[in-house]
């Protein structure tokens, strides 16, 4: 008998509701049964029937429950002060929240997956962008792809020309310099031929002091003045070029930039910039730092070497250069470098150099002219 007077204290009360088409305040019983509420007034009429997935909570001070129907447009309202019947009707209704815990749960929820998605675009970014760009690269047609290296090539002289030299930013073509972009051509020509790729390469001398070479989609080498500084004889030189004629015919270049639009694209996207205007910026970085791996860092020295092979070319001179540019590793750290160890890279491109009789790239004036291509 008491269980029985317990549960009809909590699934009645007393209320107040406003029909929400007049001013008129009803003091009201409402009843919750397994479907919903019934509000009657003290008469005992009917007032109003609010099924319980219909009923939700609004704002109100802490000891009243107000409530209205979800969807109705008559604003019609109940105001329930039985702190039993609350509870009960807030532990049935789902959008009635007076505790908060609702709102935490799906807070949590929230949270679980949003973690769970930018998991999963990591995974993505990690493990299938490199995978993705490698399917793709071989489909990118050689139209696509010297249109990607202007887009790049345009980002790229912007990061290299710190002093904004603007044209005079490429050596070769005030009237001192002429000669030594001459000598360049010829070297090229001899490469390019021995080469024989569909896009024709093309290589332009820039100022920058670094010791450096790098390749770009769409068959463009960039050779810095430092590296011509330090090369010592045409072969040392030649050999860097033909390294970098190895990323081109190998389209690292263009599976770099694939891969780092990717990147930029999705964490773009994900931090609201669906456009990705900065997918060319990250690409051309991406080449800039030449953070290849290391198998196709040794793909790039044995074409190199073999390219010097063909061309008639001294290829261990490719190994000398690299020591020069490259130096001694400390121990223990070769596994973060982006580079195979030096050492064990010029040993693998001894190997593949053909002995026999080296044909001479410049004359000695010629190599003179070149060495001032950026007087």
């Amino acid at each position: 008998m008491a269980e029985a007077v317990d549960r009809a204290t909590v699934n009645a009360g007393s209320a107040i509701y406003f029909d929400g088409v007049t001013s008129a305040r009803h003091d009201a019983w409402v009843t919750l049964d397994t479907d919903g509420l019934h509000i009657a007034g003290r008469d005992g009429r009917l007032l109003a029937y609010w099924p319980i997935d219909e009923t939700e909570g609004l704002s109100a001070p802490a000891k009243v429950l107000r409530l209205a129907r979800r969807g109705s447009d008559v604003l019609a309202r109940l105001e329930i002060f039985d702190p039993a019947f609350a509870a009960e009707i807030d532990r049935r209704a789902e959008y009635v929240d007076r505790t908060g815990a609702r709102q935490r749960r799906q807070r949590w929820r929230v949270v679980f997956w949003t973690l769970a998605a930018t998991a999963s675009l990591v995974a993505v970014a990690v493990f299938g962008v490199p995978v993705i760009a490698d399917r793709l690269t071989p489909l990118v047609s050689l139209t696509v792809e010297r249109k990607l290296g202007d887009a790049v090539d345009a980002q790229m002289r912007g990061l290299l020309d710190r002093k904004n030299l603007g044209q005079g930013f490429e050596c070769g073509h005030s009237a001192r310099e002429q000669a030594g972009a001459a000598a360049l051509d010829k070297m090229m020509k001899r490469l390019s031929a021995a080469a024989a790729l569909r896009l024709p390469v093309t290589a332009v001398v820039v100022r920058r002091p670094e010791a450096n070479a790098i390749a770009l989609p769409g068959a463009r080498i960039y050779v810095f003045q430092g590296l011509i500084a330090k090369a010592d004889d045409p072969d040392e030189l030649a050999g860097v070029i033909a390294h970098e004629i190895g990323h081109v015919a190998h389209r690292d270049g263009t599976r770099s930039v694939l891969q780092a639009g990717g990147l930029s694209l999705m964490f773009g996207m994900l931090l609201g910039d669906f456009v990705g205007g900065g997918a060319v910026v990250i690409a051309a970085k991406s080449v800039l730092r030449s953070s290849y791996s290391r198998g196709v860092e040794t793909a790039a020295d044995a074409y190199g070497a073999l390219l010097m092979n063909k061309a008639g070319g001294n290829a261990r001179a490719l190994g000398v250069m690299l020591g020069k540019i490259g130096g001694a590793t400390e121990p223990g750290m070769d596994l973060l470098l982006d580079h195979p160890e030096t050492k064990a890279r010029i040993r693998a491109i001894d190997r593949l150099a053909a002995p026999g009789h080296v044909q001479p790239w410049l004359t000695t004036h010629e190599w003179a002219a070149l060495k001032r291509i950026c007087t």
